[in-house]
């Protein structure tokens, strides 16, 4: 299994003790709260919360635990990106004219479609405990090259028993920030394009209102601990570049950041990523500190 999911996703064979040092004890761990989630709230599934930066490798990690736990224990698992929850352009052009122009981009809190993203950990809350096998549960899908959500039709459907439910993304978990602490810019973003700190509050009052109450879902969080934001910025233009490599080039349609662009860019997600790895790590349950080179090099709540 694993030396077909390394050829599956292109990745070097470091991944091999990667995987068994940490992902399947992982696996294990999630699999002993299963059994435990079973036996005290009845046949509700295990919500898993995974946070990581960007290009952390977070959805490799859920893609590998989504596999393994199928394969291995016979479980029905369901994937969820909060990137899949995003507004649709229009929408963000909305936000954009009546809040602030930064809004038009997707990434922070405020540009997701929160109530679509409640209806669906609602249903998944429900699915076992409720007769809804005629009532199948439609997990959305957004399409970055397109920059819109998919066509419904596009969506994957859930029509049977879930048992585990794993949900990441790069701000899931982080929770908002001291008013005080917004006052002060931290980057050359925020002090151009946001003086007067309406995009940061409003992100920041949406964080706290419609995204933290979401947390209670979750019954397992799991972290994947970037050195410092500084990364980001390499391990996004790693991405960018291998789309060149790829001969994928500018269009309407995929649009490739150049380096300058790319540092404007992750400017946006700079804040609340800092936030986050300051203070998740006391906060979750397992975590995987990684090096530069996106390598686990320590590890806490797996035994």
């Amino acid at each position: 299994m694993l030396s077909k999911f390394i050829q599956q996703n292109s990745l070097s064979e470091d991944f091999i003790a990667t995987a068994k040092q940490y992902y399947l004890p992982l696996a294990e761990k999630i699999t002993l709260n299963y059994e435990k989630h079973r036996e005290e709230q009845s046949d509700t599934p295990l919500f898993v919360g995974v946070n990581g930066c960007q290009g952390s490798g977070k959805s490799t990690l859920v893609e590998f635990l989504s596999l393994y736990l199928q394969e291995r224990f016979n479980f029905s698992v369901a994937v969820l990106s909060l990137d899949d929850f995003y507004l649709s352009q229009e929408k963000r052009q909305q936000l954009s004219e009546d809040i602030h122009p930064l809004l038009k981009t997707r990434g922070v809190p405020a540009t997701h479609n929160i109530e679509l993203l409640k209806k669906v950990l609602s249903q998944l809350k429900e699915v076992n405990v409720c007769d809804k096998a005629k009532k199948s549960i439609r997990l959305p899908r957004f399409d970055k090259a397109i920059d819109n959500p998919s066509k419904e039709c596009h969506w994957s459907e859930i029509t049977s028993k879930v048992d585990i439910v794993l949900f990441e993304g790069w701000c899931w978990g982080v929770s908002a920030q001291a008013p005080l602490d917004l006052n002060l810019a931290i980057n050359e973003l925020e002090a151009k394009q946001d003086p007067l700190t309406l995009w940061r509050k409003y992100v920041n009052e949406a964080l706290l209102s419609d995204y933290q109450p979401l947390y209670q879902y979750m019954d397992l969080w799991v972290m994947l601990k970037a050195p410092s934001f500084d990364v980001v910025y390499q391990w996004r233009l790693e991405q960018e570049q291998k789309l060149v490599k790829a001969n994928i080039t500018r269009n309407e349609f995929n649009y490739i950041m150049d380096e300058q662009e790319l540092n404007q860019f992750i400017q946006l997600f700079q804040r609340l990523t800092e936030h986050g790895l300051k203070e998740l790590p006391h906060q979750v349950d397992i975590l995987f500190e990684l090096d530069k080179n996106r390598q686990i090099i320590a590890s806490r709540g797996l035994y």
